[in-house]
């Protein structure tokens, strides 16, 4: 099992810790997710894939819309956490354990709308291994689908290379629980270690390491484009409300 997976395998008890509001959050993303697909001519009745789900964060938010949604991911425990969350939240989800480097050996129908959010693809540490995912997830799509992800600004954050992002500090009725991360370059890569400070009734602490490829919006772009897609754009935090910037792409 790499570090990846395992990585996803050991956070996915203590992900919705990240959030102020778990429950909120996935409302607040599939309505504005939401607006994007109309806004590309898609309406709810699309029938959608989410290739890197998680625990449902989009999926299950989607899914209360009235969407019909698929979610996969690579990891079981994710995955686990997931089908508990969609049940709690009464929305039916097919599930399914997938490398969204090799969907075609899980799913043989396409879909209109594949999205692959909250900075999956930088997990692809080489060029060849995205161009490999990209052309994966693309050759899901409908002729006339349309690919969504979200990447983290690394433009921006391959200036300086910070060591660290800013911690999130979440009040709560029984203390607070503080996030952040720290990164350690190595040129375009970096090593990520996430730290959940659970203080609340009792004090509790999560450390979870995990490994990232910094990518550039113009070699994601290329690749879409190479892979088939056009019209292929990208919308800022600024205008679309969402905390990464998104790039969206037609086949």
């Amino acid at each position: 099992m790499d570090i990846i997976q395992t990585f996803y395998d050991n956070i996915a008890t203590q992900y919705d810790k990240l959030f102020s509001d778990w429950q909120a959050t996935t409302h607040e993303q599939a309505a504005l997710l939401d607006r994007l697909f109309c806004d590309n001519g898609f309406d709810r009745s699309a029938k959608l894939l989410d290739c890197a789900c998680g625990i449902g964060t989009q999926s299950i938010g989607l899914a209360a819309l009235g969407y019909d949604v698929t979610a996969s991911d690579i990891s079981e425990n994710e995955l686990a956490e997931a089908k508990q969350r969609a049940k709690a939240n009464d929305v039916h989800i097919r599930f399914e354990k997938a490398d969204f480097c090799t969907l075609s050996d899980t799913f043989d129908e396409q879909f209109d709308i594949v999205i692959v959010m909250d900075n999956a693809l930088p997990h692809m540490l080489s060029a060849e291994a995205l161009a490999s995912a990209v052309k994966s997830i693309t050759s899901q799509l409908n002729a006339g689908g349309m690919f969504v992800a979200s990447i983290r600004d690394y433009d921006a954050l391959l200036a300086d290379k910070p060591p660290y992002s800013p911690p999130y500090i979440h009040k709560t009725a029984s203390g607070q629980r503080v996030s952040f991360q720290t990164w350690d370059w190595n040129d375009d890569h970096y090593h990520l270690t996430q730290y959940i400070i659970d203080d609340e009734n009792t004090l509790a602490v999560g450390k979870f390491e995990c490994e990232y490829r910094a990518t550039r919006r113009e070699e994601l772009t290329n690749l879409l484009l190479a892979s088939g897609c056009h019209d292929v754009s990208w919308k800022m935090p600024e205008e679309t409300g969402f905390y990464q910037p998104i790039v969206i792409a037609k086949k």
